[in-house]
């Protein structure tokens, strides 16, 4: 697998080394600030409620717009990027996840939440959190399944201290003003763009300087161009509309990685699926404990323990999931990861006690800690760098679909039959179903091309008399995928 996209194919100073554990801190706060506010919002469920005298598949509406759009607005992401580059994309999503919030604090329906605090907040969130995680494929190489794990125990920093922070506001001041603190906390977003400035090459380097604008794979197709490329006849530069808006989507969206690389295509479905169940919990876990006679403080403290659980493992995960041992099988710690997390919600079936519930937060926390850690890291090892950014943004922009429609689809079923429970069993089908598929999956692509790596060793060691009997043309043969599929050239 080609390491870091075009940052990696010329000897980049930054990389691994100096400023660039400063990014990393920066993406671990950015992480804290985006992923994990969507967490708090299960504390505010019932006053939301009662607010705007809502049921619960109308209520849910506003957390599921709000991640939603955080997965989904991959693509826009994608071109702010490519065109402005990570640290741009940063700062303007603070800017609107800050006004999204301020703007909330006003809302006097539950549908102008759903475009203020559901679109605005997620959209600026979204720019904010995968230009992060875009800016430290740049910056690291040799630790960067390492820095994937600690920028993601940003959001085990989130979830740890968001719900916290949202009782006590809430109790002191009301919802109304808490949302209006939250929009000067995102504005923080901002601070941390401004501290990841663009990879700049060692002096030396065949590659000219970057504009403050200009990508490292932008510039690593330059570089390629102008070290000898043949250059196609000018009428042939001229596309036509239709393949313009062609290139265009495949640019941004990897239509094309998701059509020839199986091991993406996959990943992306099972995920995809997945996302159908694994926030269910986050947005009715503290609902469900307060319908059950939980304390309200102590309902948003479950949420706080899955989150300070996260900090302790996912480092850990990382770490574990960086050894040679795995390299090639991240996909099935992710799996079993995936297929822990649908296990323990029938713990929360069997009773709903507040011991029996901190011990299902602890368990899922483990599992989650997994998920957290190698979601993007086994994203990178399925596509490279060069292309990681259009892989993210298609894949998120399917997940988000799920993200959206999973929550309000489970509250109207919760409203219909009054019974919390099949929250946590409908979690259950999707996470287990969705484990099995990707694990399952990948074990048999990966020996169908053992099978073929095989066919292949008589056809190169044959003796020189044979070559009469070899095919014509042995170019399909050639492109089969390589034996270990989900690092794939493209």
């Amino acid at each position: 697998m080609s390491q870091g996209g075009g940052a990696a194919r010329g000897p980049a100073k930054p990389q691994d080394q100096g400023w660039a554990w400063m990014v990393l801190l920066a993406a671990v706060l950015l992480q804290a600030l985006t992923l994990g506010f969507p967490s708090c919002i299960g504390v505010f469920f019932t006053d939301l409620q009662h607010e705007f005298q809502a049921s619960n598949s109308e209520t849910s509406w506003f957390p599921s717009i709000m991640v939603a759009v955080l997965h989904g607005g991959g693509p826009l992401c994608s071109i702010l990027v490519k065109r402005f580059g990570c640290r741009f994309a940063v700062m303007l999503g603070g800017l609107l996840s800050g006004v999204g919030m301020v703007s909330s604090s006003f809302c006097r329906s539950i549908s102008q939440l759903y475009l203020t605090a559901g679109l605005i907040t997620g959209l600026g969130s979204c720019f904010s959190f995968q230009a992060g995680v875009t800016v430290l494929g740049y910056y690291f190489v040799r630790w960067r399944t390492l820095a994937n794990a600690m920028a993601s125990t940003g959001v085990s920093l989130g979830f740890t201290l968001w719900p916290l922070l949202s009782q006590y506001l809430l109790d002191e001041m009301g919802w109304r003003s808490t949302f209006l603190i939250f929009g000067g906390i995102l504005l923080n977003c901002c601070v941390c763009g401004a501290i990841m400035r663009p990879v700049e090459l060692a002096p030396g380097s065949p590659l000219q300087s970057p504009k403050p604008a200009e990508e490292p794979g932008r510039r690593a197709e330059g570089a390629r161009l102008s070290n000898g490329a043949s250059y196609p006849h000018p009428k042939l530069q001229q596309p036509t509309r239709r393949t313009a808006c062609f290139q265009t989507l495949q640019k941004y969206l990897a239509f094309d990685i998701l059509c020839q690389n199986k091991g993406y295509q996959i990943y992306t479905i099972g995920v995809t699926w997945m996302m159908m169940g694994f926030a269910l919990p986050h947005v009715y876990l503290v609902p469900y404990a307060i319908h059950n006679g939980v304390e309200e403080r102590r309902a948003a403290l479950l949420i706080s323990v899955i989150g300070l659980i996260n900090i302790l493992i996912r480092p850990l995960t990382g770490l574990l999931s960086g050894h040679r041992v795995f390299t090639g099988r991240r996909i099935y710690l992710f799996s079993l990861a995936v297929l822990l997390c649908g296990l323990s919600n029938f713990i929360c079936v069997i009773s709903a006690k507040f011991s029996v519930l901190i011990v299902y937060c602890v368990i899922l926390s483990i599992a989650m800690s997994g998920v957290g850690a190698l979601t993007f890291q086994v994203l990178m090892d399925v596509v490279e760098m060069e292309r990681f950014s259009s892989a993210l943004g298609l894949f998120t922009i399917l997940e988000s679909i799920t993200l959206l429609i999973g929550p309000p689809l489970t509250g109207l079923l919760v409203d219909i039959t009054n019974d919390f429970h099949y929250v946590f069993y409908n979690s259950s089908f999707f996470l287990i179903s969705a484990a099995l598929f990707m694990g399952l999956s990948f074990c048999a692509l990966e020996k169908k091309n053992k099978l073929k790596e095989t066919s292949k060793v008589p056809l190169e060691n044959a003796p020189r008399y044979q070559y009469n009997e070899m095919p014509a043309d042995p170019q399909p043969e050639s492109l089969s995928p390589p034996a270990v599929v989900y690092i794939t050239s493209i």
